[in-house]
């Protein structure tokens, strides 16, 4: 790889909310938990050395959720950030139930919702979570129940924002009729591109979009794939290309990128200040694009 200075303020920055401003490619911290999202990491003390090396890189904003773990993931930032220093934006989710490794059961009931709002106050050592997110709204519990708990929540001040997760346009609306909603985090890379209109709706509503599993890049990191193209003029990785390929696509796309290790943690952080070509853009948005 090309020696380049890794700092996440190349890429740019996003004020999520209007007001809390964060630098756009940031970290989620799923994968620093055990096998399956389940108990504590194999390696406790690189875990901490990734959490802290996030702030020494520039990346201030930090996803995780209650059932990371569960649990698990938002002690380990409290453990290693705390108390935190100022401009980091720790985000949290909750609306799922965890019975096992790999194991992920919706609960979008009320009751549910505040109390894992509480925890994540309690463990992650705060008075107000910045922005809290409603993992997945609940199929079987009434939405406006739920999006009704959040905003109940917000007037609290016991959640500064709030945001949603693998949600449709017309779910967004809904819920923003009852509060504002600052970010969506939905399944989105080079490889897969079904929430295409999703990002092109909070473009336009200036809401940040928050990609999960942004590593993905299928086939494309071939060689001879636009990726691997790509990458090799960069002296990169396919996998950096497709964060900056991420970062290009819209001003208010916030990857963030996981790990367990440091050495991958630099590695992405570097795709910060790559920069695509026209072509090369163009190439490997045409080889990715979603069906009419």
């Amino acid at each position: 790889m090309a020696e380049n200075k890794v700092d996440a303020a190349a890429s740019g920055t996003f004020r999520i909310g209007g007001d809390l401003e964060v630098n756009r490619l940031g970290f989620g911290a799923m994968r620093i938990t055990g096998e399956g999202v389940w108990g504590p990491p194999r390696d406790h003390d690189e875990s901490i050395r990734v959490l802290r090396r996030t702030l020494e890189i520039g990346i201030n904003l930090i996803d995780t959720a209650d059932s990371y773990g569960p649990k698990v993931s938002e002690e380990l930032i409290a453990e290693a950030l705390y108390p935190y220093p100022r401009g980091l934006l720790i985000a949290t989710k909750g609306g799922f139930e965890r019975s096992g490794p790999g194991e992920w059961t919706i609960n979008g009931h009320p009751r549910h919702v505040r109390a894992a709002c509480e925890a994540s106050l309690k463990r992650l050592k705060v008075d107000t979570i910045d922005l809290w997110q409603l993992h997945r709204i609940d199929p079987a519990i009434p939405a406006e129940d739920q999006i009704g708990t959040v905003a109940d929540l917000r007037r609290e001040g016991k959640i500064r924002h709030a945001g949603l997760s693998e949600v449709t346009v017309e779910q967004i609306e809904a819920a923003r009729r009852e509060l504002p909603i600052v970010t969506v985090q939905n399944r989105y890379n080079v490889a897969d591109r079904e929430w295409e209109s999703v990002l092109d709706y909070c473009e336009r509503e200036s809401i940040g979009f928050i990609p999960w599993y942004p590593l993905a890049v299928g086939k494309l990191a071939e060689n001879g794939g636009p990726l691997a193209d790509a990458a090799r003029r960069l002296e990169s990785t396919p996998s950096a290309v497709a964060l900056a390929w991420l970062l290009r696509r819209s001003p208010v796309m916030l990857p963030i990128p996981g790990t367990s290790s440091v050495k991958h943690l630099d590695e992405n952080t570097a795709a910060a200040a790559l920069r695509l070509t026209d072509d090369e853009f163009q190439a490997i948005a045409d080889a990715t694009a979603p069906e009419a």
